[in-house]
Parts: structure tokens; sequence; C-alpha cells
């Protein structure tokens, strides 16, 4: 991205060097063991709630439920979870953090700051960040519809409106979004807590009844199975698949608690319950259970079963709030490192950085999510969409990771090229059932990541274009002002803050104001946000103020992809870095520019990008909204600009 453009584009400007910025320190809030138990409720809501499905979906897959499939199903769930989610998550993942950060645009980012800038890197992280839209737009409706759909084992006369009652709760998942979670989220931790205590209840039962399952936890036996088992086998490794969805959440969520608590809480205690509820449900179906109902709910005694589906229920709902707030945030870091149009962003609480709510994802959020359940109807449909997403995401972000691991921590080419090429078999094994069920479903999040994808690339070009066309005739600050000086332009008494990216020149906007009405104030501060591939600056690194002329200054405000712009925080800062400008009257100016087509043969795009970037930019939130800025002191100035 060009690092001189309008502020009205886009409001952040990408400087991409290669200095070690300075690092986010914060004083913990709470101990590990509170920061663990709140990560239950955020971090492993989804993979929490996969037992719900998984199994039963393994078993119709397969065809059967003779001792060696189901033996060789639960070594292959327990062996996926210590492969994908211990080792390569928990373990290898998360050492790849930028500044505390984690998830695929973070370490895009870290990979980038660290100079590898290849096209790949770029490729890879955006289209991963796409892909996770599409696991946000599935994982409610699937959630929800299995949690639900035990409830007729309970009670039968409810199944004709299991798919009512899951419409009724996603649509009131979504439609309180913009009241913010900080309520309800501190409960989010001891709830998920008494749900895994649950499934490892339930699994200590199913285990007792057949103590024998356990030769499962054999990795032979899910080795024999692959081996002997031929393209069927192959093929279940997609449904096996599902018991890691939400790992990535793992590595994503790591900047909100941190190391330590993340583990601390996946070895104690998700991790045990996860391998005792899958050996249980399979020592039921081993001893003969049926396997037409839902057979997690099978290991509940029948007088506990309602309570346990609305347990379930409001596990999902929990696992469905991360993953949106996961897509909000995704989205806050995109349009800062300018791959998506502005955005308001509303901080829903001061009790946390991550308590946000983008209004259009939302919405759009729960059209997609609602219409998905209408068209599949049941779990067991979905589970054809789900996990193409993910699998995706984890082989993007082994990539990524071999460039982590030979630019960042320096491994030796033999060394780095061994331990990604393991990952990236594994991967690949993943990925490949997974296309199997792109006919079934999987297309799904691939039409929605493709779609979203396209969007990124073409506002990013079309910024990128906008800003070579703004600066093409840029002028320094010294030679301008000498000029409004030599020309005897009036400066009456008050403060005008022209809102750019132009780090260097004059910014377009200012010219333009003072060649079409003649006259500037006094003081002049030219505000430039300059977005970091840093997670957060430190306070003392979010300013750098240069007086080119006389009470002219020149102000680079520095924001982590992590941050918003506050305006109000600026202003004042600003009187104590030596800005000598009265705070009582300011104006702020605002470039608005309306993109129109060029001439044929001059144009900067195609005919399809240049129609798509137009809309987008027509309808991309406004400046003064995003930086709430007073709209009594804004004067907005229009241009057209031509691609």
């Amino acid at each position: 991205m060009s690092e001189a453009s309008s502020g009205s584009v886009n409001q952040f400007a990408e400087e991409e060097t290669g200095d070690e910025a300075p690092k986010r320190r914060q004083a913990p809030t709470q101990g590990l063991a509170g920061a663990g138990l709140a990560a239950l409720g955020i971090v492993f809501g989804d993979i929490g709630t996969s037992p719900l499905y998984t199994l039963k979906t393994v078993l119709g897959d397969a065809g059967d439920t003779k001792r060696l499939t189901l033996l060789g199903s639960l070594s292959l769930l327990v062996w996926t979870l210590i492969v994908i989610a211990t080792v390569k998550y928990v373990g290898l993942a998360m050492r790849a953090d930028n500044e505390g950060e984690g998830g695929i645009l973070a370490l895009m980012s870290l990979i980038k700051k660290a100079g590898g800038r290849r096209p790949l890197i770029i490729a890879a992280g955006l289209f991963g960040a796409a892909l996770i839209y599409g696991d946000g737009v599935i994982t409610p409706a699937i959630s929800v519809l299995s949690a639900l759909e035990g409830l007729p084992q309970a009670l039968p006369a409810f199944k004709p409106y299991v798919l009512p009652a899951t419409i009724a709760v996603l649509l009131g998942l979504f439609l309180l979004q913009p009241f913010g979670t900080a309520r309800i989220g501190k409960v989010f931790g001891p709830v998920m807590l008494l749900w895994f205590a649950v499934l490892a209840a339930l699994g200590a039962y199913g285990i007792a009844q057949n103590p024998a399952v356990l030769a499962g936890l054999n990795p032979w036996y899910g080795l024999d199975y692959l081996g002997h088992g031929g393209f069927t086998a192959f093929a279940l490794l997609g449904s096996i698949f599902l018991c890691t969805t939400g790992a990535e959440a793992l590595y994503a969520d790591m900047g909100h608690f941190g190391k330590q608590p993340i583990r601390l809480s996946w070895f104690s205690i998700v991790f045990p319950a996860l391998v005792l509820n899958y050996a249980g449900q399979a020592a039921i179906v081993l001893k003969g259970a049926p396997v037409g109902d839902n057979i997690f709910y099978q290991l509940c005694p029948p007088a506990l079963l309602v309570p346990l589906v609305l347990l379930a229920t409001v596990a999902t709902i929990i696992a469905s709030q991360a993953i949106i707030t996961g897509s909000f945030s995704m989205t806050r870091q995109a349009v800062q490192l300018g791959w998506l149009p502005r955005m308001v962003v509303q901080q829903t609480s001061d009790e946390g950085y991550g308590q946000i709510y983008v209004g259009g994802v939302n919405w759009l959020l729960m059209l997609a999510t609602v219409a998905l359940a209408l068209a599949f109807r049941t779990s067991d449909n979905l589970s054809a969409a789900y996990g193409m997403a993910v699998s995706t995401t984890m082989l993007l972000t082994t990539v990524l990771r071999y460039n982590a691991m030979r630019e960042i921590w320096g491994w030796p080419l033999v060394a780095a090229g061994l331990a990604a090429a393991a990952l990236f078999t594994v991967d690949l094994a993943f990925f490949g059932a997974n296309l199997l069920k792109v006919p079934k479903g999987g297309w799904v999040p691939l039409v929605i990541a493709f779609a979203i994808y396209g969007l990124m690339r073409v506002w990013h070009k079309g910024a990128a274009a906008v800003s070579a066309v703004l600066t093409e005739r840029a002028e320094t600050l010294p030679t301008f002002f000498a000029r409004v000086e030599a020309e005897g332009i009036a400066r009456p008494e008050g403060t005008a803050v022209f809102l750019s990216k132009s780090q260097k020149s004059t910014p377009p906007l200012l010219a333009w104001h003072v060649r079409q009405n003649r006259c500037l104030y006094r003081d002049v501060l030219i505000l430039t946000a300059v977005n970091e591939l840093v997670p957060r600056m430190a306070p003392d690194d979010r300013f750098e103020v240069r007086n080119e002329c006389p009470n002219v200054w020149r102000v680079l405000y520095h924001v982590g992809f992590m941050e918003r712009v506050s305006i109000d925080e600026a202003l004042p800062r600003l009187k104590e870095e030596g800005c000598d400008f009265d705070l009582e009257k300011i104006v702020f100016y605002v470039g608005h520019e309306t993109v129109k087509r060029a001439e044929k043969g001059h144009r900067r795009l195609g005919t399809v990008a240049e129609s798509l970037f137009e809309t987008l930019e027509r309808n991309q939130a406004h400046l003064t909204d995003v930086l709430e800025l007073p709209s009594e002191r804004v004067v907005e100035i229009g241009r057209q600009i031509e691609l």
C-alpha cells in the first residue's frame, strides 16, 4: 500500500519496516487460574462442543460399528487432538506470536515485519482470514442444531420444532450483539467449566460400562485402520477432522489471555475431558448402543437428559459467541491493515479491548447462518460443509509457519523443512479428505472465502490507485507554505486539522482547500494514522511530532493493528508534545472522494474491479463516524477521482 493517500479512502497508512516495534507490556489483571477459567469460555467453546456431533458423523460415514472401526476411529480422534491441537497449536504455533497476539493475520504481519513480503505470504494470510468468516457462518448453525437435536430423545413431540427453535436461538444470539457481552461474558468461564466436567463425567460413565474401549487410545489401531480401510478410511478423515474445529482459536485468541492460561486449561481440563467423552461414546456403541440417535446423549441417564440438552445449548451459544467476536476482531485488523473498507467499530465495554461490535459483519453473519440452517436442516447434513474452512486455514498456517521458522526463529533450512513437511503431510491428508465434502456442502465456506478474498484484493488495489492519483503532483510543505505566504493567503486565528496519509509531502486535501478557498487557519496540524505491524503501541511511542514550518506540525499517530484511532486521546497529548494550538478553536478537514471511471485506455483497474471498488468506496463508513469527530467542527471537502 502506498504510504501517502487521502485519509478519506482509508484512515490508516501501513508502515512496513524491519525495525523492532515496542512490545506491549501489561500487568496481569488476574491470576493464572483466573485467566485459565476465562479462557475456557472464549477459547475452547468450539472444540469443546465438538463431541456433540463428531463421533456420530464419523460412524455414520464409516457405515459400520465393528470393533476395528470403533477402535480405529477412537484412536484417530484422540491422536488428531494430540498432533493437531496439542503439538501443532498449543506447542508450536504459540511460539509464533506477534507481540503476544496470534491468528493468521497476526502471523502474516509478523513475517512481513521480519522482511518476508512475497506475494505467497500475503495471499496465504488473506485467504486464511477469509476462510475464518466461512467457519464463522457454519459454527453457530451446526452447534445449536446438534444441541437441540438431543431433546427429541427425551421429548419425542419436540422433533418438529428442532429447526424453528434453532432459528429462534440464532436470531436471539445475533440480535443481542449490539448490546455487548461484557456482563454475560463473566459467566462463560464457569459455565464451560461445568460443561467440561459433565463431558468428563459422562465419558467416565461410558468407559465404566466397557473398559476394553481404552485400547483405542493406542495409535496402532488408527494406523491399522487407515492402512487396511482403503478409500473409505481416507474419506473418514474428513469426519475425524471435526474434533479439531476450534483448534485455530487456541492460537487466534492467544493475545486475550496469554500462552500459559490457554495451555493450563488445555492440559488440565479440556483435553482430558474430550478424550474421556469420545472414549465413553465409543464404549457404549461397542457395547451395543444404537447409532441412529445422537450417541452423545445416550451417555446420559434419561432423567437428566433435558437438563443436559439445556446445558449443551448454552455451551453451543458460548461457542458461537466466541466465533462471532473473533470475526469482529479480525475485521478490525483487516480494516486497519488496509484490506477492507472503513467500518464503524463500537466498543461495547471498557472492561476488555476485545469487547467490540461491527454492525455490518453481524447482520451478514446472521443472514448467512440462518440461511444455512434452513437449507441443511440437520447437523448431519451441515457436517459436510464443516471442516473445509478450518482444514484449509490450517494448511495455509503451516505455509506461513515455515516462513516464521526460517525468517524469525532462524532455523536451518533442513530443520525447518522437515518440521514443516511433517505438519504439512498431516494437514494435507485432512485437507484432501475434506475436499471430498465439497459437492455435499463443503463448497459453502469456499465460496464465502473466495468472495471475501476477492473483495480484499480489489479494495487494496483500488485504494492504492486512488493514493497514486492524489499524490502525483504533491510538493513539500516548506515549498507549499512559502507559496501561501507569497500569494498573501489569509491566515485567521484558529487551528485546522487535516486528516491525511501523507507522511512527507503536502496533503492533497490541504492544497485543494487553499487553492479553492484562498484562506487557511494560522495553526495547522497534519495528522496521519500510521498502522504498525504490531498489536498495540507503547504510550511513549504513540506520537511523532515534527514542526516543519512556523505553526505547522506534522503528527504521525502510531496505531497497532488491534487498536483504534482516538482523536480525543490524540489532541490533548499533542499539546504535551509541544504543539502550541488552541484546543477550543479546532476545525477538522475531511476529504470525501468520489471515484469516477477514467477514459478507456487510462484505467488503473479492470471494469469489474472498478465497479466493485466504486461500490465499496461509496458504502464504507464515514470517516467522521469512525473517528467520532464532533460534527459541528467538521468541514467535508468532496472531490472526484478518475481511475
